[in-house]
Parts: structure tokens; C-alpha cells; sequence
């Protein structure tokens, strides 16, 4: 891409909860340097920027004293408010992808549409409540509050599994691959791809 075309943003969020710093580009080779106070979601990222081919920095502290959850959810606040400032008018994107991921026993199935109207569907029940020291709980916030942000439409779905950390593994591999699909450029395209003339 040219220097004119590049789909890139930075996102700095400073608040009385946490401090992030996160960096993203769309069309990257799916490096990721994340350092944040909560492993899990360090390597959930790390995995969701390999399978979608960005490039992400993620520099983020926050209140864990209490709990994750200040955290996780700003995390996804700023990378939503990256993809939407990175995908800037949206033309030639493909827009839409559905993208089954297996982890071994588990399958995740994330359905994605770059629409401009926010909306979160979610389906999933885990065997367990944590995986480590890390509330499943907080998987719903994130992928929420990155819907919300990012401004699309996102159905997350988790068909079955036995193991708490393939399923929600799986499903931020779907993630990453579904984004990648739908934020990819179709020759095919003319403008936007919707009827309306705008995304």
C-alpha cells in the first residue's frame, strides 16, 4: 500500500483506571507486542493479531488491584476505536465473513459485518468460571466493548468444547480471521459495498 492508503491508527486512553497506549495496522504480517497486567489476554491478542495479519502494539496498565476488568475493557475500547479510525471510509472493503475456528475439542464461529451499526450477539457457555486468574466473564466485555467502538456488527458464537481456554482461544482466532476477510480489499468493489452509497 501507499503511503496515502495505509490503514493505520493510534489510540492513546489515559484514565483514573488505566493508562494504554495501542497501535494498530490493518494490513500488517501478524506481529503483535503486547504487554499488558493481564497474561491471558496477552496471549488471547497475540493470537488474534497472528491469525488476522495486523500489526499490534498493546502498552497498557491498569487498577488490577481490584480486578481485570477496568482493564479488558478499555483494551477493547481502544482497539474498536483502531479499527475504526484505521478502515477510514471503508471503500473496497469485502465487509462481511463468517470464519469457524476449531481448538482441538472446541469450535468457535465468529460472524462479522463492517456495517457502521454496532450491534453484539454472543453465545456461549464455558465449564468453568476462570481460566487461571482470569474471569470468563471478561471475554464478553472485551469482544462488547470492541463491537460498540469499532462500529460493526459482531456474532460471536461457541458451538461446544470441554476446555474453557480452547474455546475462548478459538474464538479470538476467529476474530482475527473474520476482521482480516471482511476488512480486505476486493478489486471487485466500486466505492463502499452497500446499496446506500456509504458505510
Amino acid at each position: 500500500m501507499t503511503e496515502q492508503t495505509k490503514r493505520e491508527a493510534s489510540i492513546v486512553r489515559a484514565t483514573k483506571e488505566t493508562d494504554i497506549k495501542l497501535s494498530l495496522a490493518v494490513d500488517g504480517a501478524g506481529e503483535a507486542n503486547i504487554a499488558t497486567d493481564v497474561p491471558f489476554l496477552n496471549h488471547m491478542l497475540d493470537a488474534f493479531t497472528k491469525h488476522g495479519h495486523f500489526n499490534l502494539t498493546v502498552d497498557a496498565k491498569g487498577d488490577i488491584e481490584i480486578d481485570d476488568h477496568h482493564t479488558v475493557e478499555d483494551i477493547g475500547i481502544c482497539l474498536g476505536q483502531a479499527f475504526l479510525q484505521a478502515l477510514g471510509d471503508k471503500r473496497g472493503i469485502k465487509r462481511c465473513a463468517s470464519v469457524f475456528v476449531p481448538m482441538d475439542e472446541a469450535l468457535a464461529q465468529v460472524v462479522v459485518d463492517i456495517s457502521n451499526r454496532p450491534h453484539f450477539e454472543y453465545r456461549a457457555q464455558y465449564p468453568a468460571t476462570h481460566v487461571g486468574s482470569f474471569a470468563v466473564d471478561l471475554v464478553h466485555e472485551f469482544l462488547w466493548k470492541f463491537a460498540i467502538e469499532a462500529r460493526i456488527t459482531l456474532h460471536v458464537i461457541v458451538h461446544y468444547g470441554a476446555n474453557t481456554h480452547h474455546m475462548i482461544e478459538a474464538v479470538y482466532k476467529a476474530l482475527g480471521r473474520a476482521l482480516d476477510e471482511a476488512t480486505s480489499i476486493d478489486p471487485r468493489v466500486q466505492g463502499v459495498p452497500s446499496t446506500k452509497g456509504v458505510l
